[in-house]
């Protein structure tokens, strides 16, 4: 199965809509969503074009009032989400404390986080730790991950690449 791991879109609806094209494309069936949506109407937008499971873990930029007004199936974590897959702990927030990471990662065989729009794919024990980076395209080039659950294969993806 695929999952997609994003994380801040700050309402860039045409990099959302290219991302939502490409996980209809791919059939991915679960997206995690490491904070900084921003907007309700973002999420709306999410949720309409999206068939399968949506997890958000919220950010620091996300309007809360906005967004907890819209959801309609979307988990939403306030601050670390959590959930088993196949036998896998996953866990996801936006901001991760890193001074925390190593007695705090053994929890989990993977952890997705956020806020510095930066994407990197780590093992840290037996932890895998990626960012996917961020979707609005801010100070990086928008990107995402891509996770298949039967093969544990987690890449990263650049959305100018996408074809």
């Amino acid at each position: 199965m695929k999952m997609a791991i994003v994380s801040d879109t700050h309402d860039n609806l045409a990099n959302l809509k290219k991302f939502l094209d490409f996980s209809k494309k791919e059939e991915v069936k679960i997206l995690i969503h490491c904070g900084d949506v921003t907007k309700g109407e973002t999420l709306s937008e999410i949720e309409k074009n999206f068939d399968g499971e949506i997890y958000l873990s919220l950010g620091n930029a996300d309007i809360l009032d906005s967004i907890f007004k819209i959801s309609r199936k979307t988990k939403i974590f306030e601050k670390i989400g959590e959930l088993t897959l196949e036998k896998m702990k996953i866990g996801f927030c936006h901001k991760f404390d890193f001074n925390q990471k190593k007695p705090f990662l053994k929890n989990y065989d993977f952890f997705f986080f956020g806020h510095t729009h930066w994407p990197f794919l780590k093992k840290e024990g037996n932890c895998i730790l990626a960012n996917p980076g961020n979707l609005a395209g801010l100070y990086f080039k928008a990107s995402f991950a891509l996770f298949e659950t039967k093969t544990k294969k987690i890449e990263l993806k650049i959305l100018e690449k996408l074809t």
